[in-house]
């Protein structure tokens, strides 16, 4: 009885998924790279038996020219197994500078907060000065005009 992997490796090597397997033969090469590397590729294809890895910075395509060589002389002594149809006689890598497609954020309006009056008006206050305290159950009046009670 066959186990799941065993099913999904018969259906990748099946013709209609053969860029399955150029993707994973492109992920290996890939995971040849240093950590740093590996982050800077954006994407990678293979045209014309040529790998072509697209950067994002141009720093990363330098240390790209660095390591090249000795990634080309490791392919050419041992080639992964994922890569066994495929025939890739070059590897370049070159920059883009387009940017990745953000979706734009929504505007949002900024408003000011509005709170509820908490206070209801309804304070007994005892003062003496006569100018004072009409002050006071006016200020009492706005409070109960605005909550409505």
């Amino acid at each position: 009885m066959k186990n799941a992997t065993d099913i999904i490796k018969i259906i990748q090597n099946q013709p209609q998924f053969s860029k399955l397997s150029h993707f994973h033969c492109i992920k290996k090469i890939q995971s040849l790279f240093n950590l740093p590397l590996q982050k800077m590729v954006k994407f990678a294809y293979i045209k014309n038996q040529t790998l072509f890895f697209v950067l994002n910075h141009p720093g990363a395509k330098q240390e790209f020219d660095n390591n090249i060589q000795s990634i080309k002389s490791a392919l050419k002594f041992v080639t992964p197994d994922e890569c066994k149809e495929l025939s890739i006689i070059d590897i370049r890598a070159f920059v883009t500078h387009t940017p990745s497609f953000k979706p734009p954020k929504p505007l949002v309006k900024e408003t000011a907060p509005h709170y509820t009056e908490r206070a209801s008006g309804e304070i007994s206050v005892d003062i003496k000065d006569e100018r004072l305290n009409q002050l006071v159950k006016s200020i009492f009046d706005i409070i109960k005009e605005k909550n409505g009670s």
